[in-house]
């Protein structure tokens, strides 16, 4: 009986096994996760703090360059790269140190995910300094400030963040710095908060087809929208306890959107600038955060690897070529605000080398190489 027990679970693992090797192993020379990871990691570690592609020296650490440097230091750690944790660890002392300015407060949604650098540091760096410093942001982002406005403590009321503001970009901001100060301290209050969070705004913003208004008065698929919020659920998936009252509810919204998702793939393997709409032009961003969202869903088995294993790898590689010499992704949408006018999203700038579009092959290269449960 024992060895039938042992030669089932040998052969589960060895057909999981293939699998993974079959659709997320094996890439062509250049084109691995491994290599990009390495060259936007190198490039991320040599570039300026951006400015929004403006000129002049940034005023603030941006919500971008934040999710890039957080992005690299998964990638630093899953591909156990110690000299780029260095640099990276490096670059936040040097933050710490003389740039003390840059260092964004708590007091907005895409400010406070800041946050998960130092916490990330410090599951890296066992730093007490780096917990103290990114835990605050976490609570902060649910204590009311002194000045808070009737909407903020409207929010607070209904145990939500005050900072929220029903755009879906804020689904992975939110997410993101909770879970993180659940994995650095093991308390649940900081996911099972994140997760009451996402329910509110999967009922509120989630159609029938599974994908995302950009906010309730905003009635269109917007790619990278709708990126961050696919992104932002499977940042939170991945370690929310399975006892957890909302899974059941934030994976079904997942896997309706993932499913949904399939449909509205280019030829090419790419996503759109708005997601149903055969008019708009592919988009790298987005692309990048479905890749990241649908390769941890296979990879934790949420996911039927059979179905999204093919539509994953195409994804990756057809971004791979939006990659130039020097580390920098092309086609990447600007930084969008929400408008009612579907005009308005097709005929945002096409930026290279913008953090939105560096980021999300960070944390794609990083769900690849994690096989953790």
């Amino acid at each position: 009986m024992k060895r039938t027990l042992i030669i089932a679970i040998l052969t589960l693992i060895t057909s999981f096994a293939f699998g993974q090797d079959k659709y997320f192993r094996k890439w062509p020379e250049g084109k691995s996760p491994e290599e990009i990871g390495r060259r936007i990691a190198a490039r991320f570690v040599q570039s300026a703090h951006p400015n929004w592609a403006n000129p002049g020296p940034a005023n603030e650490i941006t919500y971008p360059e934040t999710c890039t440097w957080y992005g690299a230091l998964l990638f630093a750690n899953a591909s156990d790269d110690h000299l780029l944790r260095k640099a990276l660890e490096g670059r936040y002392r040097v933050l710490r140190e003389t740039e003390r300015k840059l260092i964004p407060k708590a007091d907005h949604v895409d400010h406070t995910v800041f946050g998960s650098i130092p916490l990330e540091l410090y599951m890296q760096t066992d730093s007490q300094d780096y917990f103290n410093e990114g835990l605050k942001y976490a609570d902060e982002q649910w204590v009311l400030p002194a000045d808070a406005k009737p909407e903020h403590k409207d929010w607070a009321e209904k145990g939500m963040s005050w900072q929220t503001r029903l755009w879906i970009d804020d689904m992975f901001m939110i997410s993101t710095i909770q879970a993180q100060a659940f994995r650095a301290t093991g308390d649940k209050r900081y996911i099972d908060r994140a997760a009451h969070e996402m329910v509110y705004y999967l009922d509120q913003l989630q159609r029938p087809n599974g994908l995302f208004y950009h906010a309730p008065d905003v009635p269109f698929f917007w790619g990278r929208g709708n990126g961050w919020q696919a992104a932002g659920m499977a940042e939170l998936l991945r370690s929310l306890p399975e006892d957890n009252f909302n899974r059941a509810r934030i994976l079904e919204g997942y896997t309706k959107m993932m499913t949904t998702l399939l449909e509205y793939q280019d030829e090419s393997g790419m996503w759109k600038q708005l997601v149903d709409d055969p008019d708009a032009w592919n988009e790298t961003s987005a692309t990048g955060m479905f890749v990241y969202a649908m390769a941890t869903g296979v990879r934790k088995g949420w996911l039927d690897e059979k179905t999204f294993g093919p539509a994953v790898r195409k994804a990756w590689l057809a971004l791979s070529d939006y990659i130039n010499e020097a580390g920098d992704v092309s086609n990447v949408c600007e930084g969008t605000n929400k408008k009612n006018d579907r005009q308005y999203y097709l005929d945002r700038k096409q930026n290279t080398g913008d953090m939105h579009g560096q980021a999300p092959l960070l944390w794609s290269a990083f769900a690849f190489l994690d096989a953790a449960p």
